[in-house]
């Protein structure tokens, strides 16, 4: 009870101090406080909100980039408008969501790439994982191609299968790959941030797709295949005698 007391506590002040902010979600100290520790966002940037339904992360970036940047938003569910942002309703896996963002970049490359997406809850918790997981490596392969030089991405995970595969798959082409917790996150809560910075697009061929390398990392430790092998054999020079009669 003293546990549950503590976390609605912290949660319910989080929510204040959004308040008090003109925030319109608390989930907006998560993204200042991933700013604060990574420095991602500049004056003059052009930023990606993917998943920014309420709009607090829109806020955030708009202040971050000041007037002289751009902030594109997009989520399924439509939210109200935030001065100085462009917010799209649309799923960004698909290709009329996609070539409406290309047309609001105007063929601007992108500086940062914000994702606070998340993938609706059935409860079940090893469907809800494999969904989120591949949803982030849709907005990846989506995204990736318009990142500039040195630019960064930084997406929720949920702690769980496929964490490790996917940071595999991204790692070759940024310097620095790390995982984050915000304080603002709840404590119950298995969410943890990517953040990957200085993104180098010379690595990147033609060909590389983000969710194909992912599923086939994953898909050894799914099938099992891993052990389908079995022990090394071990050789002896051990021999059994028969007894003589």
């Amino acid at each position: 009870m003293a546990d549950h007391w503590i976390e609605n506590h912290k949660r319910d002040s989080w929510r204040r101090q959004a308040k008090a902010s003109g925030y319109r979600a608390r989930s907006a100290f998560k993204l200042l406080q991933i700013q604060k520790r990574f420095k991602l966002i500049r004056e003059g940037d052009v930023v990606l909100d993917v998943g920014c339904h309420p709009g607090g992360w829109a806020q955030v970036a708009v202040e971050l980039v000041g007037d002289e940047g751009v902030v594109i938003g997009v989520d399924l569910d439509p939210c109200q408008p935030v001065e100085g942002a462009t917010l799209l309703v649309g799923d960004i896996t698909e290709d009329l969501t996609q070539d409406r963002i290309l047309e609001e970049l105007d063929e601007r490359p992108i500086n940062t790439i914000i994702s606070d997406i998340s993938p609706d809850i059935t409860g079940k918790w090893d469907v809800d994982q494999t969904v989120a997981m591949t949803l982030v490596a849709d907005v990846f392969d989506f995204s990736m191609k318009l990142l500039c030089k040195g630019g960064s991405f930084t997406s929720k995970l949920f702690q769980g299968i496929g964490v490790e595969e996917l940071i595999k798959a991204v790692k070759p082409y940024f310097s620095e790959v790390k995982r984050f917790s915000p304080d603002a996150s709840r404590n119950s809560s298995s969410e943890v941030y990517l953040v990957c910075r200085n993104f180098m697009p010379w690595k990147m061929n033609k060909g590389v797709n983000i969710r194909k390398t992912y599923e086939s990392l994953l898909e050894p430790k799914l099938s099992g295949s891993e052990i389908d092998d079995g022990p090394e054999e071990v050789y002896s020079s051990f021999k059994v005698r028969r007894k003589r009669e």
